[in-house]
């Protein structure tokens, strides 16, 4: 969890004489290492956290409530950052995390394959997106496809609903699934592997078919921006990236991660002014230009560093068309269970309907437990 931070806070240690111990540890352990510190309660006084484990963890009571501290750091208002970075720190009526960086979605596309087929500056709509794609497909050759939906990435289904105008509803739980919108967003995952726009199956390296053109668009995060120039330096200029297609809306998710307070800990008046430091515009700017990670404070985006940088920019823009993932302990089950069925319907057939009635049982379960 954000390595070369350690080197990244020794001004902080400077200016405040307070010393910062960086522990940090791999995305993979890292969720079973904080329930052994919830477990135990000794854990560290702040704790970066990803925003979908919000839920799990403040259920748990692992965070501080720093509500009554808010109006004492300059850098801690809400108004501060997007609102919907805002709408996964807050639980049950509690202030429990400050963000930190923020991510989201956007589409990268061929900007010179898309203009052969008539969208130069990508597709605005998701009715575009199905006329570009079939005309992309329709190109001839060998593994021509339009677009590499993600398939492993338990947000996507959901943006996808969000754009059809779904929201989970806590109240209804598992009655939620059972919309017409859900079902649209359903429908139109399974039209571009039923029409083979998108293709079933990993085929060539990811990178290698955005290069050569066999897979000429792609839904992801901005650390793909870097990735590209890195890996397919040959295609320069030749690619760029787009906010979310429209259908009601173009909403993608917020991402990222918080900084919180642990609920046991001894030094809250230092933990909160490192928190303040952290969510400094200057700070937040100077952590993105050492890991590329966007800034949650509005203000950051003002600097020329990311303002002027066309590609960096649209996810800001992006940023102010986001929602936060359903905050619940049992997102990611419902997430993971979600690309099951997809993967039923895409890959096996299976009727979509049926397919649905069926989830909506699981998903009852998953949220009784």
């Amino acid at each position: 969890m954000s390595e070369g931070l350690d080197d990244f806070v020794t001004d902080f240690e400077e200016e405040s004489g307070i010393t910062v111990d960086v522990q940090s540890i791999p995305w993979d352990s890292a969720h079973d290492k904080l329930l052994t510190a919830v477990a135990s309660g000794k854990g560290p006084d702040v704790l970066q956290i990803g925003t979908t484990w919000v839920a799990e963890f403040a259920e748990a009571d692992t965070f501080m409530d720093i509500s009554e501290y808010i109006d004492d750091y300059e850098n801690l208002a809400p108004d501060n950052f997007y609102d919907s970075a805002i709408g996964t720190t807050e639980f049950d009526g509690k202030t429990i995390g400050i963000p930190w960086y923020v991510d989201t979605r956007a589409l990268f596309y061929r900007t010179d394959i898309l203009e052969e087929v008539g969208y130069p500056n990508g597709p605005e709509t998701w009715d575009d997106m199905i006329d570009a794609s079939r005309k992309l497909a329709d190109r001839g050759g060998e593994d021509q496809y339009a677009i590499d939906l993600p398939t492993t990435d338990p947000q996507f289904p959901f943006i996808l609903a969000w754009e059809h105008g779904w929201n989970y509803d806590i109240d209804k739980g598992a009655e939620s699934f059972d919309s017409e919108n859900f079902k649209e967003a359903i429908e139109l995952h399974h039209l571009f592997y039923e029409e083979g726009l998108s293709q079933m199956g990993e085929g060539k390296e990811f990178f290698q078919a955005f290069s050569d053109g066999s897979k000429p668009m792609f839904f992801s995060g901005p650390w793909d921006i870097g990735t590209i120039k890195d890996r397919a330096p040959e295609i320069e200029g030749k690619w760029n990236v787009k906010v979310m297609p429209t259908a009601e809306n173009n909403k993608s998710m917020m991402g990222g991660a918080h900084l919180s307070v642990f609920a046991n800990s001894e030094k809250v008046d230092q933990s909160l002014e490192f928190i303040n430091w952290m969510a400094d515009p200057e700070t937040q700017v100077k952590w993105y230009e050492t890991k590329s990670e966007l800034p949650a404070n509005k203000e950051a985006w003002q600097d020329p560093v990311l303002a002027n940088d066309g590609l960096v920019s649209t996810f800001g823009e992006q940023l102010e068309s986001t929602q936060p993932l359903p905050l619940i302990p049992e997102y990611e089950r419902l997430g993971n269970e979600i690309l099951n069925v997809l993967e039923e319907i895409n890959r096996g057939g299976a009727d979509i309907d049926q397919s649905l009635e069926e989830f909506q049982v699981e998903a009852s379960k998953i949220l009784s437990k």
